[in-house]
C-alpha cells in the first residue's frame, strides 16, 4: 500500500473500533462546543484574558489527580465500565451547565468548577479509551489507528469552536451548551456496546502500590519518558489558546467569530494531516519523527506570533472593523501548527500503545493524558500571564523560539530516542 491518503484498514478490522471512533468524534465534538462557549463567557463576565486562561488552570490538580487515578482504575477492572462511569460525569457537568445558563443562574464560579468536573472526567474517560485500542486491533494498525483519531481531533476542533463562535453570536450560550449535551449521547454508545474488556497480566489494585509500580516502570522507560517532556515543552510554550478572545476583540477584530477561526484552524491542520497521512503512518523511526514534528510546530507559532506583530503596526481601522488578511495568515500559521502536532501526536501514541504492556497501559495512558492535556493548561498559564505584562504577540513569539532550540537540545543528548524503531518498540 503506497497511497499517500489516510489508512482506513481500522475500520474493517474492528467494529468495536469503529462504534468507539464515532461515539468519541461526536462526543469530542461537544466537549469542544462546551470548551470554546466557556472560555468566551468567562471573557464576557470578566473582560479578563488572565480570567480566560484560569479556566484551564483551574482544572490542572484535579485533571492531575483523575488521570492518575483513572488510569490504575483501568488497570484494574474492566475498562468499559471505567470508560462509562467517567462518560456519565462528563455528560452531568454539561447538562448542569446548560440547566444554569437557561435559568440565568451562571457564575464565574459555576463555569469554573464545572469546567474542572469535566476536565476531570475527561482525563479518566480519555486514559481509558487510549488503553482499550490496542485490545482491538493488531499492533501493526495502531499507527494507522492513530491517524484515525487525528480526523477525530480535527473534525471536533474545527467545527466545535466554529460552531461554538457562531452560535454564540448568533443564539447565546444556553442553545451552544443544550446542544453539547445532545452531541454527548453518542459518546455512551460507543463504550456500551464495547465486550468486556479486563486487563491482562497482574493486576494491582488502585492505591499507592499501583502508583509505584507505575512510577517504576516509567523510570525504566527511557523513550516514553522523553516523549513526555517533549509534549510538555512544545505545550507550555507553544500554545496561545488563552489570547484568542481578546485577539478577536482587540487586535484582530470579528470578536467570537474570529476566536472560532483561529481555534479552528489548527483543527483543520490537523484533519488534513491526517487525510494524508498514507506514508506518515509507514515511517518507522518515530523518535525521529517526533523531533522533527515539535519543530515545525515551534515554528509555526513563531510565525503566529510574528503575524500578531505586524498586527500591532497595522490595526483595524475602527472597533467593528476585521482585519482579514492578518486574520488568514495568523490561520494559516495555526494549520500548519495543527499538522504539525498531529504528526508528532501519531508517533507518541503508537510508541505508547505498541511499547508498553497492557498491565501498565492505562496508568502510562493516564500519565499520557495528563501531559496532552495538562500542558497546554500550563501553556494557557503562560501566554495569559505573559500577554498580561507584555503584549498579545510576545508569548508566541518567544515560546516558538524556545520550543525549536529546547526539543533540539534534548533530542541531541538522547541518542537512544532519536534512533527509536517502531518494527522493534522499546519503552
Amino acid at each position: 500500500m503506497n497511497s499517500a491518503l489516510i489508512d482506513l484498514r481500522p475500520f474493517r478490522a474492528s467494529a468495536a473500533f469503529t462504534r468507539l471512533w464515532v461515539g468519541s468524534t461526536l462526543g469530542g465534538l461537544g466537549g469542544q462546543l462546551t470548551l470554546v462557549t466557556i472560555m468566551l463567557h468567562v471573557f464576557e463576565l470578566t473582560g479578563s484574558t488572565f480570567a480566560v486562561s484560569m479556566v484551564a488552570v483551574a482544572g490542572l490538580v484535579p485533571m492531575i489527580f483523575a488521570g492518575l487515578y483513572g488510569g490504575m482504575l483501568a488497570d484494574a477492572f474492566d475498562r468499559r465500565i471505567v470508560g462509562l462511569t467517567a462518560a456519565v460525569f462528563t455528560f452531568a457537568s454539561t447538562l448542569l451547565l446548560a440547566v444554569l445558563t437557561w435559568s440565568h443562574l451562571e457564575t464565574i464560579w459555576w463555569l469554573y468548577v464545572l469546567s474542572v468536573i469535566n476536565a476531570a472526567a475527561s482525563s479518566v474517560s480519555l486514559a481509558t479509551r487510549s488503553a482499550i485500542i490496542p485490545r482491538l486491533l493488531p499492533r501493526e494498525l495502531l499507527a494507522s489507528a492513530s491517524a484515525l483519531n487525528g480526523i477525530t481531533i480535527g473534525v471536533m476542533v474545527m467545527v466545535g469552536p466554529a460552531l461554538a463562535g457562531v452560535l454564540v453570536a448568533t443564539t447565546g450560550y444556553g442553545w451552544t451548551y443544550t446542544i453539547d449535551v445532545i452531541l454527548m449521547l453518542a459518546m455512551f454508545m460507543g463504550l456500551w456496546t464495547l465486550p468486556s474488556l479486563r486487563p491482562e497480566g497482574t493486576i494491582v489494585r488502585p492505591g499507592l502500590e499501583s502508583l509505584v509500580d507505575g512510577w517504576q516502570f516509567l523510570k525504566r522507560a527511557g523513550n516514553i519518558r522523553m516523549q513526555y517532556i517533549l509534549d510538555i515543552i512544545a505545550m507550555t510554550f507553544g500554545q496561545p489558546v488563552a489570547l484568542y478572545p481578546a485577539l478577536g476583540t482587540v487586535l484582530l477584530g470579528g470578536g467570537a467569530v474570529t476566536t472560532g477561526a483561529l481555534t479552528a484552524a489548527v483543527a483543520a491542520g490537523t484533519f488534513l494531516s491526517s487525510l494524508f497521512s498514507g506514508r506518515v503512518v509507514r515511517y518507522r523511526w518515530h523518535g525521529r519523527g517526533i523531533q522533527r514534528a515539535i519543530q515545525a510546530y515551534g515554528a509555526s507559532i513563531l510565525a503566529f506570533g510574528v503575524v500578531l506583530l505586524i498586527g500591532v503596526w497595522m490595526p483595524p481601522a475602527s472597533e467593528t472593523a476585521v482585519n482579514l488578511s492578518l486574520i488568514i495568515a495568523a490561520c494559516i500559521a495555526l494549520a500548519a501548527s495543527g499538522a504539525a502536532d498531529n504528526i508528532s501526536s501519531i508517533y507518541r501514541s503508537t510508541m505508547m500503545q505498541s511499547s508498553v504492556p497492557d498491565s501498565i497501559r492505562g496508568r502510562l495512558q493516564g500519565i499520557f493524558v495528563i501531559v496532552v492535556t495538562g500542558g497546554p493548561r500550563l501553556g494557557a498559564l503562560y501566554a495569559g500571564t505573559l500577554a498580561t505584562l507584555t503584549a498579545l504577540w510576545f508569548p508566541p513569539l518567544l515560546g516558538g523560539f524556545i520550543v525549536i532550540v529546547l526539543v533540539a537540545l534534548l533530542v541531541r543528548l538522547t541518542p537512544r530516542f532519536r534512533d527509536y524503531d517502531a518494527e522493534n518498540p522499546a519503552p
